[in-house]
């Protein structure tokens, strides 16, 4: 008999003090997140060298920055992936965004930015799920602002540079139905209301569609559901996400035996911090917690400097004595996500730490990289034409394609 993977988080978060979900993370005390609970409480994996280090084998490339720094930390069955490609077996990635503002700030950019280097590596297709309903339920948005800010995120994720013959991408509002459907009623039928209450947490005064929305997310983790790219190919799924979206995929793989599919496996990622600190998460609410893909460089170097916590001491005297606090520093941990020269990384965090760096220089060099990140984005989105949006929402591989997934290696 399969083990249920369904955990009641609504008491651990209460005990714990710290609550992660898909729609709030909160530290103890406006501290920081403590991951290892995390794990223990989600149970999951922690993500350690071996794997990354067999990912480096298996696809001739260095492993991505956020393996190597551990911005993805945390996974479910990703050794069973690696064994499937290994055997010459096929999978696919799906990932997806909640489009809830006009533009993606960097912390949205992280899970893109590591799927698009997950389809390069293992030349794999990949899906990507626009949840504009459920933001539409839960922002209080109209359904025609939620579609339109749906179409305007579908650019910025194109501009990510995603291999688009091998890319859907589509919107809940305009794909829901047929197989589709036909899955999510599936799910629907294996989860309880008290099972769905647990985990999630919904209360009486929550309203019916959002009690209805998990399976929604769920089944694109099920070929089937695709059935224009996929065919009948019970082929698995590869999901990387920040670690917030864990419930909702502990509930598909819970669900996923019971009506035929294989366990989805993820692969987790950290939260990026707000500018203000490391509490929890960028939020698109407060434009003064994040940089956007389209802030200019003038007011990237205005935020960087006004806003971005310090771990740098009060007086120079100080800072020299004693060196800057790196466990709390947004610069020094910004630039862990962006900078992906490690001797350059390396030697910041010796010459910061020591106090031989000073604040406004580690400062200067972080707008340096992120003006150059969001500049080369500006561009890349500026050639993202209608029609490439439209032919992302058209995609059609065929079964030749996927079966030469094994020789494209």
């Amino acid at each position: 008999m399969e083990k249920t993977e369904l955990k009641d988080d609504k008491s651990k978060e209460v005990e714990e003090e710290q609550v992660v979900n898909p729609w709030e993370v909160s530290a103890k005390d406006g501290g920081k997140i403590d991951y290892d609970k995390l794990i223990d409480k989600f149970g999951c994996q922690r993500l350690d060298e071996s794997l990354i280090q067999r990912v480096q084998r298996l696809t001739n490339r260095a492993p991505h920055v956020f393996l190597r720094r551990g911005v993805f930390f945390a996974h479910r069955d990703f050794n069973d992936i690696l064994d499937s490609y290994e055997k010459g077996e096929k999978f696919y990635l799906y990932t997806g965004r909640g489009p809830s503002s006009e533009a993606l700030h960097l912390g949205h950019l992280i899970p893109f930015m590591f799927t698009k280097y997950l389809q390069d590596a293992f030349k794999v297709p990949l899906v990507i799920q626009l949840t504009d309903d459920e933001k539409c339920m839960w922002k209080n948005l109209s359904v025609e602002e939620s579609q339109r800010l749906a179409r305007e995120n579908a650019k910025d994720i194109i501009a990510c540079g995603f291999d688009i013959s091998k890319t859907f991408i589509f919107s809940d509002f305009d794909y829901v139905g047929g197989a589709f459907y036909k899955n999510m009623v599936r799910v629907a039928k294996c989860v309880t209301y008290n099972k769905v209450v647990g985990i999630f947490g919904f209360t009486g005064e929550d309203h019916i569609g959002k009690v209805s929305f998990p399976p929604v997310q769920a089944v694109p983790s099920f070929p089937s559901s695709f059935p224009h790219i996929f065919g009948n190919e019970n082929i698995r799924c590869l999901i990387p996400c920040a670690i917030d979206q864990d419930p909702y995929f502990r509930m598909t793989r819970d669900v996923a035996p019971r009506i035929g599919y294989h366990k989805p496996a993820l692969i987790e990622s950290s939260f990026f911090p707000a500018l203000q600190g490391e509490n929890g998460k960028m939020s698109a609410s407060d434009p003064n917690s994040a940089i956007y893909v389209t802030d200019s460089a003038k007011e990237i170097k205005n935020k960087i400097n006004r806003y971005a916590f310090s771990g740098g001491r009060d007086s120079i005297e100080l800072h020299r004595k004693y060196g800057a606090n790196l466990e709390v520093d947004i610069p020094f941990k910004y630039l862990g996500f962006f900078l992906d020269d490690d001797a350059e990384m390396e030697h910041i965090r010796e010459e910061y730490g020591s106090g031989r760096m000073l604040t406004g220089e580690i400062k200067k060099r972080l707008v340096e990289v992120l003006t150059d990140l969001v500049e080369r984005h500006r561009r890349a989105r500026a050639a993202v034409t209608d029609e490439t949006t439209e032919r992302s929402q058209a995609i059609k591989i065929s079964q030749k394609d996927l079966r030469q997934q094994k020789d494209l290696r």
